[in-house]
């Protein structure tokens, strides 16, 4: 406000608690502070780690392999700080943070990546205008839609509370029920072809709802993992 920008009076000031470490808190007198561009590196260097033994690089370029390393350790930092409530205390371990399982960012991020995978293999017209009522809707169908309609309420929520940790938690729940239907319910394999159009077409709707909040997080997906 003082250098006399008017877009000033709709900034907000979201602070955090303090950030601690596996080996204690940070410190700046006895040298334990960790630089956030060092700890951005080893995020990287621990994801590219990761992404190899898990053998999720065929036909990756050099390029786009570095690309998706910097992709998955900044979206693993940042979900891991992002999902707490800002009024605590956050205890940052990397290791936990970049793990493929579980509430992190690398989760969410395979998950969409699959769910891309998924509508590369089909050869369903997303578009195409269905009606629901034509199709005999599994349970798993009907938790994951509930789960959608949540998302416009919880991002109103988050803007209220200050508290991006309700979108954060919110894209977990969500992709939990996507992997859920997914384990249970045939996407492409279903019985009939209203029915996988509807399923892809579900998935679709799960994969822009993740892209969606993590934009708001301010979280990069990758379209293959």
């Amino acid at each position: 406000k003082k250098l006399g920008f008017d877009w000033a009076k709709n900034l907000y000031h979201l602070s955090y608690g303090m950030v601690d470490l596996p080996s204690g808190k940070m410190k700046s007198r006895e040298g334990t502070v960790v630089d956030a561009d060092d700890l951005i590196a080893d995020m990287a260097t621990t994801a590219k780690s990761i992404s190899e033994e898990l053998g999720k690089l065929e036909g990756y370029t050099e390029e786009e392999k570095q690309e998706l390393y910097k992709t998955i350790g900044l979206g693993a930092l940042k979900y891991y700080i992002l999902k707490v409530d800002p009024k605590k205390r956050i205890l940052f371990d990397p290791k936990e943070s970049i793990d493929f399982q579980g509430n992190t960012g690398p989760f969410i991020q395979y998950t969409y990546a699959r769910i891309q995978s998924i509508l590369r293999k089909s050869d369903v017209d997303i578009t195409i205008k269905l009606d629901v009522n034509e199709v005999s809707l599994h349970e798993k169908e009907r938790e994951l839609i509930k789960q959608l309609q949540l998302f416009p309420e919880t991002v109103q929520q988050a803007a209220a509370q200050h508290s991006p940790a309700l979108i954060a938690n919110y894209t977990y729940d969500l992709v939990k029920a996507f992997n859920s239907f997914y384990q249970n319910v045939s996407i492409l394999g279903a019985d009939t072809e209203k029915e996988i159009v509807f399923r892809v077409q579900l998935s679709n709707t799960v994969a822009k709802t993740i892209k969606n909040a993590f934009s708001l997080l301010g979280i990069d997906v990758p379209e293959r993992m």
